[in-house]
């Protein structure tokens, strides 16, 4: 369970503060993503299930409570504050969310958080930190899998992401947005992701020979051995391997030049009778290298990718910001906008509609939540909590997996592209822009 202090201080100074002036009536916040890193013309919203699992578990423990008191913040702030509010406070709330593995792009709420005003800004920052890092793991997985055509890709970057909480979160989305697999046994174990490893060059040092170690780990896990080729020599390991007769389901190439030596090991292989061995390759993998490799005709089955999947490396963190569109002001409803240059909002929540023509995806619109559908179009924004408590059960991966699969397949090819230069078309409706250009023009 994720502790109540998992949040910035200011966030808990503002709740003691509206308790205090007596704001204590419903409020309406929205999380999306400001603008997509370079590169990309998509992101894949993920992260839902472990911020509804946070809500549900929201409570303040005793010595949370009594630290967070003697802090000198707080000392103006009453104590009933503490040991009444705190003590009996529970998210009881209701979330709108897009679904866990569907294409979102900026300006779009991912999730619509109703609930009364101090626990809604106090839910602030975790609710950032899970989507925003998940939905960004997502949506590089999605990358690197297209980039392998087809091949599978594994998850590998356990020991380089930032801490264990993010391996385990990484790996989740990873698998969300198309892997087949990690090597994080926690996730595997956690989420029911295929677990999947090889050995190291530590196991084959151990032994006097390499012929010894690849012979050991043959009598241990002949089904699913993976040799590793580059200890030492990649075609002398090759040699050693046909001429030890063993028969490897899989073996890695983690170094040098894995074009050349995939060609080279490929026909060892095949010359050998060995057609079943398919050839697995690492070594610091994202998708341009992957899509390079490939492009040359490598003959390489699969990919192990790490620290370029694990840490987003070339986009380490999302745009994502949670705002305030709608407070109620003694039972009233008021709409509000943030007019920061560069920074502005749209007023109201908001509902976020998909059109889809032809079997293709042409343009989102962004409408207030009230309005009438969009003809044609899909609303992305489902209830998911009510009350503080989920509305319906968990997804299991395997099913928002495919859900991203499929939702990933009706998006332009331009807009998957790699290098992709085109924007997917998001409009605002006309009943937002007219909004939002009044609340501009009273603030002149």
């Amino acid at each position: 369970m994720i502790s109540a202090l998992a949040t910035d201080l200011y966030e808990l100074t503002m709740a003691a503060g509206y308790w205090r002036a007596g704001l204590l009536e419903p409020a309406t916040f929205e999380l999306f993503i400001r603008r997509l890193p370079s590169r990309r013309s998509y992101l894949i919203a993920a992260g839902l299930d472990d911020a509804l699992e946070y809500l549900e578990g929201l409570r303040f423990s005793d010595s949370e409570r009594a630290w967070l008191g003697d802090l000198p913040q707080f000392a103006h702030i009453p104590r009933e504050f503490f040991d009444d509010y705190l003590r009996t406070f529970t998210f009881t709330g209701r979330v709108w969310a897009i679904p866990e593995g569907t294409p979102v792009f900026a300006g779009e709420p991912l999730l619509r958080v109703t609930a009364p005003l101090p626990a809604a800004q106090i839910v602030e920052t975790a609710l950032l930190a899970i989507v925003g890092f998940q939905t960004n793991v997502a949506a590089k997985a999605a990358r690197i899998v297209d980039a392998a055509q087809g091949r599978p890709v594994i998850e590998f970057g356990a020991r380089r992401a930032h801490g264990l909480g993010a391996s385990l979160a990484a790996a989740r989305a990873a698998f969300i947005g198309g892997c087949a697999g990690t090597s994080y046994v926690e996730a595997a174990r956690r989420y029911g992701i295929p677990a999947s490893g090889t050995m190291a060059h530590s196991w084959i040092q151990s032994f006097a020979t390499e012929v010894a170690a690849f012979r050991e780990f043959s009598r241990s896990f002949e089904a699913f051995g993976v040799y590793l080729l580059d200890t030492y020599d990649t075609i002398g390991a090759a040699t050693t391997l046909i001429e030890a007769g063993l028969k490897p389901p899989m073996v890695r190439l983690d170094s040098g030049d894995l074009v050349a030596l995939a060609r080279q090991v490929r026909a060892m292989l095949d010359r050998a009778g060995l057609r079943d061995t398919r050839i697995f390759a690492t070594g610091d993998l994202d998708e341009d290298r992957i899509a390079e490799i490939l492009a040359a005709g490598a003959p390489i089955d699969g990919f192990g990718v790490g620290t370029m999947l694990s840490t987003v490396a070339d986009a380490p963190a999302l745009s994502a910001v949670y705002k305030l569109v709608q407070v109620e002001r003694h039972h009233e409803r008021v709409d509000v906008v943030k007019l920061s240059p560069g920074k502005e909002t749209w007023p109201e929540p908001k509902q976020v509609w998909r059109v889809v023509e032809g079997g293709r995806a042409v343009r989102d619109v962004v409408a207030a939540e009230d309005e009438s559908p969009i003809p044609g179009a899909t609303a992305l924004l489902t209830p998911a909590m009510q009350d503080g408590r989920r509305v319906q059960p968990s997804s299991s991966l395997v099913t928002l997996q495919e859900h991203c699969r499929q939702s990933l397949a009706i998006l332009p090819p331009a807009i998957r592209a790699l290098d992709a230069e085109a924007a997917f078309p998001v409009v605002i409706s006309d009943r937002l822009a007219a909004a939002g250009l009044s609340a501009k023009e009273l603030h002149i």
